[in-house]
């Protein structure tokens, strides 16, 4: 039977609503954009480190930019909750910079070159990622880890899923289970990305991405 993680993050949610609890959770995010909706969501119930580690992002000055924008955007959504006098309806977000780790990526990517976007290179990109941020929740001692990527419509939620569990157990931190496309959580962080004037991006961020897409692109252009 397919498993309904959204409903699965209701119940985990629920619990700690009875409980009046304020567990910590280090959130990988891969953009700003994608972190919106999810901040939204999840600081209302979660005391939130947001990890930017994404090694994947090509150029390097698409790596930066993201990053920037990131965090900008976390300073901003604090900002306006203080300025509507709705601080106290969420946790203030913390945020904390990855290593651009980009020879780690190709290294990983190496001999998957030529597969298509969403295949086994995504899977293996996905678990680079959200192996360092386990890694980060063990070390700074989270309650929970977990990613920002299941809010694309382009991403396998059941293999980011599954490779958190197991990276769970691997390394003591319980995973929260995700699927924040669900609920229009992706409509959602469109309109926050407007609401906020947020640079978004048109390719998920490697270089393999980044040119399928130019491909499709010129595919499709009307011939002169």
């Amino acid at each position: 039977m397919k498993r309904n993680y959204q409903k699965e993050l209701d119940q985990i949610i629920g619990k700690l609503d009875r409980k009046n609890q304020a567990p910590s959770l280090l959130l990988h995010s891969c953009c700003a954009p994608c972190s919106s909706y999810v901040l939204e969501y999840l600081s209302r119930y979660f005391r939130i480190t947001v990890l930017y580690y994404n090694p994947n992002i090509y150029p390097e000055e698409e790596y930066f930019k993201r990053a920037k924008e990131q965090k900008n955007f976390i300073r901003q959504f604090w900002e306006k909750a203080s300025e509507g006098g709705n601080q106290e309806n969420y946790y203030r977000i913390e945020f904390l910079e990855g290593k651009y780790e980009k020879d780690r990526f190709y290294r990983m990517a190496r001999g998957m070159e030529q597969l298509p976007e969403g295949g086994e290179r995504c899977f293996q990109c996905y678990e680079l990622r959200l192996r360092e941020a386990a890694r980060y929740a063990r070390e700074l001692e989270m309650d929970y880890f977990t990613t920002t990527l299941s809010i694309s419509p382009l991403k396998n939620a059941d293999k980011l899923n599954e490779i958190g569990e197991r990276l769970a157990k691997e390394y003591g931190v319980p995973y929260l289970v995700s699927d924040f496309k669900k609920r229009e959580g992706y409509k959602r962080s469109v309109e926050l990305s407007r609401e906020y004037q947020m640079y978004r991006q048109d390719y998920c961020g490697c270089v393999f991405s980044m040119e399928e897409r130019r491909r499709a692109r010129e595919s499709v252009a009307p011939v002169p």
